[in-house]
């Protein structure tokens, strides 16, 4: 498939695609004749991995830590996987306290609201 519709699959844009694969995130993807990009399942798969990555906030530091152990030729080693799922388990902690962070703001909005909307039915009642 071509890098359009590489795109619409993993919800990433052209120019996104194309920065991963200068920056080393993306293993080189094949080409055709033409020169333009062929793009497998495999290839989306892992596009959409990256965006998952940064979807969560994962910086992109990090990101790029990720992929490089992913693509590195001894990927399997221990110490490879270990880095991959350090960093996994480290901005899932993150995470963590951002989703109770969120949650407080939420509860706080809620508060806000109910106060707004018992105010207004007290002065039009």
């Amino acid at each position: 498939m071509r890098i359009n519709e590489a795109a619409a699959r993993s919800g990433l844009t052209q120019d996104t695609i194309r920065f991963y694969e200068k920056s080393g995130m993306l293993a080189p993807i094949r080409r055709d004749a033409r020169g333009w990009r062929v793009f497998s399942g495999d290839d989306v798969n892992w596009l959409t991995t990256l965006e998952r990555l940064r979807a969560t906030g994962m910086p992109l530091d990090d990101v790029k830590r990720f992929a490089m152990s992913a693509h590195a030729p001894d990927c399997n080693a221990p110490d490879q996987r270990a880095l991959r799922l350090g960093l996994l388990e480290r901005h899932a902690v993150t995470l963590a306290h951002r989703e109770a962070e969120l949650k407080a703001c939420k509860h706080f909005l809620d508060h806000k609201i109910n106060m707004y909307r018992t105010s207004l039915e007290v002065s039009d009642g």
